[in-house]
């Protein structure tokens, strides 16, 4: 009943959504970006889309509950709204996205979870070394985030080597406006870079990444900040932007820094020095690596950031032809040829993913 399904995917971000329509032979038939979730304008937007067999919605955050995707009924869009805490910028837009659908079209829908790609993380990978307390009673460990794209790179990076993804070692690396890293080993994601929440991990272009949790105590107390100015100065005001106190922006951070602006030679050196650190991490949780793969905004479209990254990693063995590099037309293996570890350069098609898994949950 549902091989070859035209699928929807409804992408909910934090500030805005993205709309694909895929058909049986998963070719993109329409498309849609709107701004910030407006529910009167989405449901505007999906009668535009054509007749459609099954919707499947991006979740940033499934919690303990949801470790795949699954067919949205009242209890389970209950279930949902009760995750809000655990993304609070990112779970809310998508749970009305939800509901604004269902109202519009009477079909299936399908949520489908950023964090389920990692619920293979072994246990040694997602504890926390906390009290019991919090681990059994509040479900505090390492969640993952991205997971949508980290998956579907992994997969595409295999077809572009020519391998099976099940017989690679791979690092996939999530760069946009927020970041993180897989480790994937046989094909499942064995540790990664985002923890409870999507502030763990990498310095992003807004957000901080990982800090010392007595470095936070310590300004808290000391500033007396409440908890959600704390939140705002970790999400809006660090990362890229607050380092360099000038962008949130890499391009035109190395423009900056070319011209000799220290606060953006220090964001970028600070940017690299984590992912290159982080991505030795994963080659061991992987068990070595074969390939590198970029995707994400800055992941797919900033040559150079890729050039500098895999430079400060040369002593694990990843290369990139400088021609190949620059010229990446998308999906792409940018290393010389026949060179390994590769790297490779995937465009991010969560839509992709998201009707893969909407075939799953349908059976």
């Amino acid at each position: 009943m549902y091989s070859g399904v035209r699928v929807l995917a409804v992408n909910t971000g934090s500030s805005s959504v993205k709309l694909r329509v895929l058909d049986g032979d998963d070719r993109l038939a329409w498309s849609a970006d709107l701004g910030p979730l407006d529910e009167a304008e989405l449901a505007g937007a999906l009668t535009s889309a054509g007749a459609v067999d099954v919707v499947g919605h991006r979740v940033v955050h499934g919690g303990e509950r949801f470790r795949a995707g699954v067919v949205v009924d009242d209890a389970v869009e209950a279930e949902l709204d009760a995750l809000a805490p655990l993304a609070p910028l990112h779970n809310p837009p998508a749970v009305a996205a939800v509901r604004a659908a269902r109202r519009a079209l009477a079909v299936p829908h399908v949520a489908c979870f950023d964090t389920a790609f990692h619920a293979t993380l072994p246990d040694e990978a997602a504890v926390y070394a906390v009290p019991a307390e919090w681990r059994e009673r509040w479900g505090v460990h390492r969640y993952g985030f991205h997971g949508l794209s980290h998956a579907y790179a992994a997969r595409r990076a295999a077809a572009l080597l020519g391998r099976p993804v099940e017989d690679l070692r791979l690092v996939t690396c999530h760069l946009g406006a927020g970041a993180s890293l897989c480790a994937v080993a046989g094909g499942r994601s064995v540790d990664t870079t985002m923890g409870f929440t999507p502030l763990d991990g990498l310095v992003m272009a807004t957000r901080s990444g990982s800090v010392d949790p007595g470095a936070l105590l310590w300004v808290q107390r000391r500033a007396g900040l409440r908890p959600d100015e704390l939140e705002d100065a970790l999400e809006h005001h660090s990362g890229l932007l607050g380092l360099s106190g000038l962008s949130a922006d890499p391009r035109e951070l190395f423009a900056a820094a070319d011209a000799g602006h220290a606060g953006a030679a220090l964001a970028l050196g600070a940017y690299l020095h984590r992912l290159c650190g982080q991505v030795a991490a994963m080659a061991t949780a992987a068990g070595g690596l074969d390939a590198v793969v970029f995707t994400g905004g800055v992941g797919e479209h900033d040559a150079r950031m890729r050039a500098e990254a895999v430079a400060r990693l040369a002593w694990l063995g990843p290369a990139v032809d400088p021609e190949r590099n620059g010229a990446a037309p998308g999906d792409a293996v940018v290393s010389p040829e026949g060179h390994r570890p590769a790297v490779c350069v995937v465009a991010a098609r969560e839509d992709l993913e998201i009707a893969a898994e909407c075939r799953r949950a349908l059976g």
